[in-house]
């Protein structure tokens, strides 16, 4: 049985059914304490590489390509298996730090989770 998996910004406000919180960026997100992140895990390594997070540079029109990128490295990338284990565990939130919120990293781990449960 899969579990119900969730995206959200690290800045919003935490809330008891974000179940556990994993901060999914490779980057700790600007202006922001860890305090006041409220995060569980920071699973930096499936976040996706600097040079394709550079290349992608958040830019909408590179979103097809990055979501194929994206998905490639996750495919060989060992810190799945420990975000796969806590997905079936219980309800896990992906918490991001862009602006974007459906052009970023935790959009196609989400996918990634749910297509392979």
């Amino acid at each position: 049985m899969a579990s119900e998996i969730s995206i959200k910004r690290v800045y919003e406000p935490a809330s008891p059914s974000d179940g556990t919180r994993i901060l999914v960026d490779r980057l700790w997100p600007r202006g922001l304490s860890k305090e006041k992140a409220h995060y569980d895990l920071w699973l930096k390594d499936v976040a996706p590489s600097t040079e394709l997070r550079e290349w992608f540079g958040h830019q909408p029109d590179r979103w097809p390509e990055f979501q194929k990128r994206y998905s490639a490295e996750l495919s060989h990338n060992p810190a799945m298996a420990e975000l796969r284990d806590l997905a079936t565990k219980g309800h896990v939130t992906l918490l991001y730090g862009a602006h974007d919120e459906e052009h970023n990293q935790a959009v196609v781990l989400a996918d990634v989770l749910k297509s392979r449960h």
